[in-house]
């Protein structure tokens, strides 16, 4: 910190203002034109729209305040260490407060913003609650905020928001690039498939897999270490299966459940329930032969003497949508087994040309996969070089 910056306490020289929801029995509070913001709202650094709108009777009745356009909103409880400015007098919830300087001549609305988003996750940290993460008023009180001369906020603020900004550009570029990187394999892929070249036939699932079952319709007793897998929906993504933080089961119960499943390398799994159409190909590990399914997870057992595993999976990695419309069920969405099984697409009669397929949209996986890996850690960079923007700028090494 630097010699001449004071210190207070957030209390001392700002209004913390709380807020309240008005009376969902009356719904003409709810027909009103001043925003009504919750966590919700708090998408971007300014808050300019809220899903609600409430009527002046409204805030007259209730606990809600109203934050003039240009100040901080904080949240204390749902979505804890989230903060944004209000682009337009907005009345705020019980979620959150309104955080407003007493005198713009000793803390700057802007200085004020960035520091708050520099200890955001102290205040995380400072959570408390069974269900629902909070911190209470006096906490928030208490935060010290440094107290820079004037001059020195608006430039230390003027060097924040120019490589912010910056910052934020370059955030997109790569956003948009990773999805671009998707977008083309994506595209290539529902390519291959859709043209079809000569010597593709069409077929049934069924009459290319030796069976097509689901895991188990119940529970497996638990023992950790076990090294006796039973995996769910969430536990295959990416093309693979993850094993971290995988539940382990009794021998004799993964003996029972194995009968049904006898997961075998070159397996394709497809999750049934809840989201459907995540799928993977079961690795040549020792693993494969240890782990079995709850009933959320479809198996699939290819005939290797008609059908190439990876071509299956990328096949039918490409019908992923119509998986999706086949499902039914209204509550919870559900895969029918024999909805699988009368899938009907095209294949090359030729296991050779299969791989030819297979091995081609392979390579362009890796190498989306690659790209998206560069994306991934030019993002994460970013993120890392906000945290420590923030924290030279309060600690006063900018």
């Amino acid at each position: 910190m630097n010699r001449g910056w004071q210190i207070k306490n957030l209390g001392e020289v700002c209004q913390v203002v709380g807020g309240g929801t008005p009376a969902k029995a009356k719904p003409e509070y709810y027909s009103g034109n001043i925003p009504w913001a919750t966590v919700r709202d708090m998408r971007s650094e300014v808050i300019y729209e809220t899903e609600c709108r409430i009527t002046n009777e409204a805030v007259k009745n209730s606990a809600t305040n109203i934050i003039r356009n240009g100040n901080v909103v904080i949240a204390t409880r749902v979505g804890l260490g989230k903060v944004c400015l209000v682009g337009q007098d907005t009345a705020i919830n019980q979620d959150l407060r309104g955080v407003v300087p007493n005198d713009p001549k000793v803390l700057s609305v802007r200085f004020l913003f960035w520091w708050l988003k520099s200890i955001a996750d102290l205040i995380v940290a400072e959570g408390t609650g069974a269900t629902v993460q909070g911190v209470k008023l006096p906490f928030v009180k208490s935060l010290q905020v440094p107290l820079p001369p004037v001059s020195e906020q608006n430039r230390i603020v003027g060097i924040l928001d120019e490589a912010f900004d910056g910052i934020a550009t370059a955030k997109a570029n790569a956003e948009k690039n990773l999805q671009n990187a998707r977008a083309l394999f994506e595209s290539h892929l529902q390519s291959v498939f859709s043209r079809r070249g000569p010597g593709w036939v069409e077929t049934l699932l069924d009459d290319v897999c030796r069976q097509i079952t689901d895991g188990k319709h119940g529970d497996c007793k638990a023992e950790d270490g076990s090294g006796f897998y039973f995996l769910s929906a969430k536990d295959v993504k990416g093309g693979t299966l993850n094993y971290e933080g995988a539940r382990q089961i009794t021998k004799s119960d993964f003996e029972e459940t194995h009968r049904r499943t006898d997961l075998e390398p070159g397996d394709i799994l497809i999750t049934n329930s809840g989201t459907i159409g995540r799928m993977a190909v079961a690795p040549a590990d020792k693993k494969t032969t240890r782990t079995t399914f709850q009933k959320s997870v479809a198996i699939l057992k290819p005939m290797k003497e008609r059908i190439d595993s990876k071509f299956a999976f990328y096949c039918l990695s490409s019908g992923l949508i119509r998986f999706v419309n086949l499902s039914a069920g209204t509550a919870q969405k559900n895969l029918l087994l024999r909805d699988l099984r009368s899938y009907r697409f095209a294949l090359p009669k030729s296991l050779e040309q299969q791989r030819v397929v297979a091995n081609e949209l392979e390579s362009l996986s890796e190498e989306t996969q690659r790209l998206e890996s560069i994306y991934q850690q030019k993002l994460a960079a970013l993120d890392a070089l906000k945290k420590s923007l923030l924290h030279q700028a309060f600690s006063g090494q900018l």
